[in-house]
């Protein structure tokens, strides 16, 4: 996943208004996770259904079902995904940003936001464009 390329060209308004529901963030995970099609992660079948939650994919084969943010930095958030959306938008248009910082704007412990910094700070590595 992009976030660099996909959040970097975003207004700040219009990114609180296009990210401002739980269920918007998702669709636009999973769009972007399934941009290319379905692969199940444990058996490699590409049908699918609907699965559990909003959003999510059930291999038709193997019944493993997958959610949108699993396999993204946002796999195991505790925080709710539009905090987290915030976050990753702060860290992508300020790579500098700190953990206590984000926590002081957020009411979010410190810890948390220094692990999602990481995440997403990997992410950005990983795919520098």
């Amino acid at each position: 996943m992009q976030l660099k390329e996909l959040f970097s060209t975003i207004d700040p308004n219009k990114f609180t208004s296009k990210f401002s529901a739980e269920e918007r963030c998702l669709e636009f995970l999973a769009n972007e996770k399934w941009d290319k099609g379905f692969v199940c992660k444990k058996c490699g079948h590409t049908n699918y259904c609907k699965g559990k939650t909003h959003f999510s994919r059930r291999c038709t084969r193997c019944k493993s079902d997958e959610s949108a943010t699993a396999h993204t930095p946002f796999h195991g958030c505790k925080i709710p995904i539009t905090i987290a959306f915030q976050m990753a938008y702060q860290i992508c248009i300020q790579p500098d940003i700190s953990s206590y910082r984000l926590a002081e704007e957020h009411d979010i412990r410190q810890m948390t936001c220094w692990k999602l910094k990481k995440k997403i700070s990997e992410c950005l590595t990983q795919n520098p464009d």
